[in-house]
C-alpha cells in the first residue's frame, strides 16, 4: 500500500466537493457558510493597483524573474494571464488560511455553478487530506462514475494519466469537469482488493442528489442531506412533508460526511425545525456581531428527532447540528464533528474573477464557539467501518443507534436484528423529483 493511502478522518479539509458533480463543497467548496457578497459591497471592490499593494523590491525581483523566464524558460506554452492569476492566487496563499481564495474568471463561474445544485461531470463527492493531500470519494450518485464502478472510498490518484496525488482538490476537481459529452479518465487506488482500477467516463450534467429520504420501520422518517446547496432547503422540507404524510412518527437526520455548503440554506432548514428565537449569529474580528439569524415561531419540529455526525460533519453541518443540539431538540450521535466555525464570504471582482475571504467566526445560540473544537455527540458510536463495508451500507451501527434512540423515546422495543428495515417504494429520488 502506498503511503498516501493513510489518512486521519479528522485532517480532512473540509467540505466535501463534488466532482461533477464536481464542484464542490469547498473549492467551490463552498465553503461551507460561504456568503455572496450584496450589489452595493461589489462596488468596494476594487481589483488590486499595481501601487500600493506591491512593493518597489517585490516588482523589481518579478521584472527579474521575467527577464529570465524570457531568455531561459524551455517551454513555449507562456501565458501571461495564468501568471498574473498565479500572483493573485499566491498573494491569497500568504494568509495561511485555507478558505481565503483567489477564483479566477472561470472558476468563479463553476462555483457558481455548483452551488446552484447542478454539475457536469462524473457524479462523485470527494473529500482532501490536507496534510497528505488525499483526496478520497465519499459518496458515489447516480451518474457516470456509478455506472463505471467508481466506489465510495477510492482514492483518486490520477486523471487523464496525470499523477495528482500531490494536487489540491481544486485542481483535480478542474481536471475532472469539462463540457458536457466530452470524456475523463479516473484512475482510482481500492483498498479492498490493493489495486488501481482505471475508468474512462463520458461527463454529463448531473443533478446533485442532496437530500435523500425514506421511511424505516417502525414509522421512523430517515433524510440524509449531504451539502447544503440552494436547492437543498426546499429538497429538505419536501422531505420532512412528505414523511409526515406517511405518518412518521420519529425522524432520523443524517449529516454525516456532509462538509458544508451555504450558511443561508442552513438557516432555513434550522428556521423549519426551530421554535422561535436565535438560530445562529457572527463575530468579526475584533468581537463584533456582524450578523444574527432567527427562527420564527410558524414552524416547529416536535417528534423524537435524532441527529447523526461524524468527522466529516463540518462547518453548515455543525451550525445546524449546534442549534438543534443548544435548544435541546434532538439527540446528536454519532461522532465529534470537524470542528469548523467561521464563515468566508465571496467578493465578486469585475473582471469575473472574485476572492473568498475568512470574514467572522460564528456562534451556536447558546454563544458556544466550535472552531478547531467541533461538536461533541450526546451518545458516542464510531462506525464499524469494516462491517458497513462488508455489508455494502446495510449494517451501519451509527444508524442504528439512532433508530434505537428513537424507538426508546417512542416507548417501542428496539429492533433486534440490527438491521434497519425499510418500507417498500418509498425513496429520497421523490424529494429531488419534485423540485
Amino acid at each position: 500500500m502506498k503511503k498516501w493511502m493513510k489518512r486521519p478522518v479528522t485532517a480532512l479539509v473540509l467540505a466535501a466537493m463534488v466532482l461533477g458533480l464536481v464542484g464542490c463543497n469547498s473549492v467551490k467548496m463552498t465553503t461551507a457558510d460561504a456568503e455572496t457578497s450584496t450589489a452595493a459591497e461589489n462596488q468596494t471592490v476594487k481589483m488590486l493597483s499595481n501601487s500600493d499593494v506591491v512593493g518597489k523590491t517585490t516588482n523589481e525581483k518579478l521584472e527579474t524573474i521575467q527577464g529570465l523566464i524570457d531568455k531561459n524558460f524551455y517551454f513555449e506554452d507562456e501565458d501571461e494571464q495564468t501568471k498574473q492569476d498565479g500572483i493573485i492566487k499566491g498573494y491569497l496563499e500568504s494568509l495561511d488560511d485555507p478558505y481565503s481564495v483567489y477564483y479566477t474568471a472561470e472558476e468563479y463561474a463553476e462555483f457558481m455553478e455548483d452551488t446552484g445544485g447542478e454539475y457536469v461531470g462524473v457524479g462523485v463527492q470527494v473529500s482532501q487530506n490536507v496534510d497528505t493531500k488525499v483526496i478520497t470519494i465519499i459518496k458515489v450518485f447516480d451518474g457516470p462514475a456509478k455506472v463505471a464502478g467508481i466506489q465510495a472510498n477510492d482514492v483518486i490518484t490520477e486523471v487523464n494519466g496525470e499523477d495528482i496525488t500531490t494536487q489540491d482538490i481544486d485542481a483535480v476537481v478542474d481536471k475532472i469537469r469539462g463540457p458536457e459529452g466530452t470524456e475523463v479518465t479516473v484512475t482510482v487506488y481500492r483498498a479492498s482488493d490493493a489495486k488501481d482500477h482505471e475508468y474512462t467516463m463520458q461527463r454529463q450534467a448531473v443533478e446533485n442528489p442532496t437530500v435523500e429520504y425514506k421511511m424505516l420501520a417502525d414509522n421512523i422518517g430517515y433524510i440524509s442531506v449531504s451539502s447544503f446547496y440552494e436547492v437543498t432547503g426546499a429538497q429538505y422540507i419536501a422531505a420532512v412533508e412528505a414523511l409526515e404524510s406517511q405518518g412518521m412518527e420519529g425522524l432520523i437526520v443524517d449529516l454525516r460526511d456532509n462538509g458544508g455548503g451555504l450558511l443561508d440554506i442552513a438557516v432555513e432548514m434550522l428556521d423549519y425545525m426551530l421554535p422561535e428565537g436565535k438560530i445562529v449569529y457572527t463575530e468579526d474580528k475584533e468581537g463584533n456581531v456582524t450578523s444574527q439569524y432567527t427562527s420564527d415561531e410558524e414552524h416547529q419540529f416536535t417528534k423524537p428527532l435524532a441527529l447523526l455526525v461524524n468527522g466529516y460533519s463540518a462547518s453548515a453541518s455543525e451550525i445546524f447540528a449546534g442549534a438543534i443540539k443548544d435548544y435541546g431538540l434532538a439527540t446528536i450521535i454519532g461522532e465529534n464533528t470537524y470542528g469548523k466555525g467561521i464563515v468566508q464570504r465571496v467578493f465578486p471582482l469585475n473582471d469575473g474573477s472574485a476572492v473568498k475571504l475568512t470574514i467572522a467566526k460564528y456562534f451556536t445560540p447558546n454563544g458556544n464557539d466550535i472552531h478547531k473544537v467541533g461538536i461533541k455527540p450526546d451518545v458516542e458510536v464510531e462506525l464499524d467501518v469494516e462491517a458497513y463495508r462488508e455489508s455494502e451500507g446495510q449494517k451501519d451501527n451509527q444508524l442504528q443507534a439512532a433508530i434505537d434512540n428513537i424507538l426508546e423515546k417512542l416507548g417501542k422495543k428496539p429492533i433486534d436484528d440490527n438491521q434497519p428495515e425499510e418500507v417498500a417504494g418509498d425513496s429520497g429520488d421523490d424529494a429531488t423529483e419534485n423540485e
